[in-house]
């Protein structure tokens, strides 16, 4: 587990559904799954400029730099920059890094990275939908650059159009998204499917609003662990969005934390042994269904069971899974 602590010095106003109490909510439910002796707490570091520039353009890291030195600004209506932001969001991509290293060191068998602004729509030029930095991301490329072959899983209720964009074109790193369409960012479509040099490595779910738990499930079932074992990963990176629970106010997915806690048994079976696991946080705004559907993730993943709400089954969402599964048969590559 790695966290920031006194480190967020990101600013987004009281208005704002990405605010500091998101955090708080995350470290309750990781005292409601497991006992505190039982957690290696690793020490965030910041993201060196070189370790950024894999996944970013230097031109936009310079900016970003230039805004927070100014006293901040906006990116968009919905991303606000303050005078710290840059130095929270270098934290926040370093601590990916040091949870990795952490991990390499056997001294874990998954690891949690709750930090804050979150990550996945943060293109290489631009950040956009409340994320400075690529946090996951930027942990991809590190492993990559090291020869590994990474799984990055999404199951934020929004589409991660940074991560996406950033490995669209990268036979070492698969790219599977399960998201709200439409919906922000208005990306990932069934027919997204990856660039010349990787082409079938970006999957997308498009599930349709009041979509249930047991839809991600068959999706799982039916492509996603077929796909994985094709490609054999020897690391796996979670998108850990919660913003699909059907409390958050920011979409219209209807998950559970008990959902939540069965896509955390499929997702550690993809990894090819302990240690090779890590969770990034990414969206979650309803603070008690985020401070459950942590608990009920974390539990799942210590082969235990918190969860008070029992997963959901019954909307729609099949067809989208069959629709993919049928459009991988007869696309070529």
């Amino acid at each position: 587990m790695t966290e920031l602590g006194d480190r967020d010095d990101h600013e987004t106003g009281d208005w704002h559904p990405e605010r500091p109490q998101r955090l708080e909510a995350v470290h309750a439910g990781l005292h409601d799954a497991v006992d505190e002796e039982e957690v290696c707490w690793v020490e965030p570091r910041e993201a060196t400029i070189d370790e950024l520039s894999r996944v970013h353009s230097t031109s936009y890291l310079r900016a970003l730099d230039e805004l927070c030195a100014v006293g901040g600004g906006a990116l968009d209506p919905d991303t606000p920059v303050s005078s710290g932001s840059c130095t929270t969001a270098r934290f926040a991509a370093g601590a990916g890094l040091a949870a990795i290293a952490a991990l390499e060191q056997d001294k874990g068998d998954a690891a949690l990275v709750a930090v804050r602004p979150p990550g996945h729509h943060a293109l290489a030029a631009r950040g956009m939908g409340f994320c400075l930095i690529n946090n996951v991301a930027v942990a991809a490329a590190a492993l990559t650059q090291q020869h590994e072959r990474v799984l990055i899983l999404d199951w934020d209720v929004h589409h991660g159009n940074g991560t996406q964009d950033i490995f669209w074109n990268d036979p070492k790193v698969l790219y599977v998204s399960t998201h709200q369409y439409p919906l922000f960012p208005g990306t990932g479509a069934l027919s997204e499917t990856g660039g010349e040099a990787a082409p079938g490595l970006t999957i997308n779910f498009p599930f349709p609003e009041k979509t249930c738990g047991d839809a991600l499930l068959h999706a799982f079932d039916e492509v996603i662990s077929e796909a994985a074992d094709a490609f054999d990963p020897t690391w796996v990176l979670v998108s850990a969005g919660f913003d699909a629970h059907r409390d958050d106010p920011l979409a219209g997915l209807s998950l559970s934390a008990g959902d939540f806690a069965l896509l955390a048994h499929r997702v550690a079976s993809l990894a090819p042994r302990p240690g090779r696991l890590a969770c990034f946080l990414e969206g979650g705004y309803d603070l008690p269904a985020l401070r459950r559907s942590v608990a009920a993730t974390l539990a799942a993943l210590s082969d235990r069971d918190t969860s008070t709400e029992p997963p959901t089954s019954g909307g729609p969402g099949m067809a989208t899974v069959d629709a993919v599964r049928q459009f991988r048969r007869e696309e070529p590559g």
